[in-house]
């Protein structure tokens, strides 16, 4: 941290930036083509029903940002921020790779490497961060480094789809998944280049006189969580909440809960107003996760089933060039059924069952516009789709910035907590862009427009953007010091129970006849959480007013 000037950020920034950046890449890659690959029945996938599929990655997703709790905690009490980043990013390269092979086992070994690593990576690299904006001239300028920090990892998010449409194209999709792992080798080795920037911002946290220690944690939150998991998936008849993996999430992710309330409980009367603002944002923006990670799911499967991806002649040769086209037609002697509102079929064993000789997207489109035997339309990768949201975090992170600066020199910047409401609302919002592209496309029948999922993933970035960074700013301003890594961990506990939802809620896809009443529901979600936000702003802004400064 060897620069002084308050107009500038602390060089270690930059290096966490592009760390971030790389670790990124390397996970939204796999995010962005994991539901397809389990979907996929022409190409080598793994040919599940969407319902299934749904299910597996949201449980998968949430399991990613449950592990948090733990890294963090072995961050703050024995490991330290920069050797836990380096471990976790390491467990994240293998894990990537290991989904090159082949086989039952070698997928759920690498996921779970994925689910690890994360654990020690993402709360302690976000805590790192925050710890080199503790101390004067840089404090004031917290909430814009983790907006820059934030754009960082949509650079990464951005452009990773573009090579995993090219390598799952032109090479298949293990080569896609090792290309994963080669972006987070990467990012760990430019994490450890800028240590000298942030060595003194690795500071672990002494134990007080109420702190649990980590055996007692193990023993009394961590084991009972397990054994309450397992009981949930064996134990418990007739799926309470809809699948054994999600009864097993919720019973095992309930003593964790339950921890972080007892972190309420007997804290000392200093910690006890900060610690009850975090646990009531976190309730909260389980709801913006539930919605916002649909983009793996419900909103790929509007882009892979029912949105018109043929692309135009002028830029067909350029797009196949960069291996952003896939390819489909029929088979020869095929007279395949029409059926205009396009439902999976699967057998006994959960297999897909596809029409010989018929791609999925040609279901629901006009006969007429199918291939003639022997050839092939180029659609654009639906992938692709998954860097729109992240080209607009980058395109309007200025932009906000600015935004809230100038009203910050007016001294009309909204409380951290109310833009979390802001972005609630926002984000209620961009489902109305979905429940408009369902009557577009006459409720499926149709191909409708790309431009919708435009739209609404324009809409969704700005209530990102005034949610999720603003959320991590807030951690780290009210954590009392020797628990921030922990309480990031609580940050992504809560964005590990939303993505869960978002599986719960994005499995339920085929049970709506008509799409719009889907975005309708999520619409709603959204809404009683801002609202919730709303009935707590008072509260919110007299707590961060009083401990934000420490």
């Amino acid at each position: 941290m060897a620069s002084t000037d308050s107009s500038k950020h602390p060089k270690g920034l930059y290096y966490l930036f592009f760390s971030e950046m790389w670790e990124r890449f390397g996970y939204y890659l796999m995010i962005g083509i994991f539901f397809l690959y389990m979907i996929d029945a022409q190409r080598g996938g793994l040919a599940l029903d969407k319902g299934l599929a749904s299910d597996i990655f949201g449980t998968f997703i949430a399991f990613v940002y449950l592990t948090p709790f733990v890294g963090g905690l072995l961050a703050d009490r024995v490991l330290g921020y920069r050797l836990s980043i380096t471990i976790g990013g390491i467990l994240m390269g293998v894990g990537y790779c290991g989904l090159a092979l082949p086989g039952d086992l070698a997928l759920y070994i690498s996921l779970g490497l994925i689910i690890l690593g994360n654990g020690f990576f993402k709360p302690n690299i976000s805590t790192l961060l925050g710890n080199i904006y503790s101390k004067e001239p840089y404090r004031p300028l917290k909430d814009t480094g983790y907006n820059i920090f934030y754009m960082g990892i949509n650079v990464g998010a951005f452009i990773c789809n573009f090579v995993a449409a090219y390598m799952r194209n032109n090479f298949g999709w293990g080569y896609a998944f090792i290309t994963a792992g080669i972006g987070m080798f990467l990012g760990v080795a430019i994490f450890w280049l800028g240590n000298p920037h942030y060595r003194e911002a690795d500071v672990r946290k002494p134990m007080q006189p109420n702190d649990m220690p980590i055996s007692r944690i193990l023993g009394i939150v961590l084991l009972p969580a397990l054994l309450a998991g397992m009981a949930g998936w064996l134990l418990i008849p007739g799926n309470v909440f809809g699948s054994d993996s999600t009864d097993a999430f919720i019973f095992g992710a309930l003593p964790i809960v339950l921890y972080y309330v007892s972190l309420w409980v007997k804290a000392s009367a200093t910690d006890k107003k900060p610690i009850a603002a975090l646990l009531a944002i976190f309730a909260v923006v389980v709801v913006f996760w539930a919605i916002f990670k649909q983009n793996g799911t419900a909103l790929t499967t509007w882009a892979e089933y029912y949105t018109d991806r043929q692309l135009p002649a002028a830029v067909e040769k350029p797009a196949q060039t960069l291996g952003m086209v896939q390819q489909v037609g029929t088979e020869e002697k095929t007279v395949p059924a029409y059926d205009p509102m396009f439902r999976t079929q699967t057998d006994a064993e959960g297999k897909v069952i596809t029409k010989q000789g018929v791609e999925p997207y040609l279901n629901n489109l006009d006969r007429n516009q199918w291939p003639v035997t022997g050839q092939q339309l180029s659609l654009i990768s639906t992938e692709i789709f998954q860097s729109i949201n992240p080209f607009f975090v980058v395109i309007l992170t200025p932009v906000v910035v600015s935004f809230f600066g100038f009203l910050r020199r007016r001294g009309k910047e909204p409380s951290t907590p109310a833009k979390i409401g802001w972005g609630l609302f926002i984000t209620a919002l961009s489902t109305l862009v979905m429940v408009g592209a369902v009557y577009a496309g006459d409720n499926g029948a149709e191909k409708s427009s790309g431009w919708w999922l435009v739209g609404t993933y324009a809409v969704v970035t700005v209530g990102e953007l005034f949610l999720s960074p603003m959320g991590l700013s807030l951690v780290s301003k009210l954590s009392p010091p020797r628990l921030t890594a922990l309480m990031m961990g609580g940050w992504f506990l809560a964005t590990s129970i939303g993505n869960k939802l978002s599986g719960v809620l994005a499995s339920m896809w085929d049970t709506y006849d008509h799409k719009a009443n889907f975005f309708y529901v999520n619409c709603g979600l959204t809404l009683l959480a801002a609202l919730a936000i709303l009935l707590m702003m008072r509260w919110l802004r007299e707590i961060v007013q009083q401990y934000a400064e420490k």
